[in-house]
């Protein structure tokens, strides 16, 4: 029997082991309106580095970066 060398395969651009391309972290500012997936539409109250608190209804609540499930109106 005559051995073959392995054949090289390459690798997909897709799937669970890819290179993602890094988050884009919006940024915000006091009193601009916001929709979050989870709190619904809301009202930027504050901003830190790592954090932008906001007021959904009757409750504030305070996001961390990078903000996945929030976007600008």
């Amino acid at each position: 029997m005559v051995k073959r060398p392995a054949a090289s395969r390459s690798k997909p651009s897709y799937g669970p082991f890819a290179a993602r391309p890094a988050p884009v972290i919006e940024t915000f500012a006091v009193d601009e309106r916001v929709t979050h997936d989870k709190y619904g539409l809301g009202r930027v109250v504050s901003l830190s580095e790592s954090a932008v608190v906001v007021r959904f209804g009757t409750q504030n609540v305070r996001i961390p970066s990078p903000y996945a499930r929030m976007t600008k109106l």
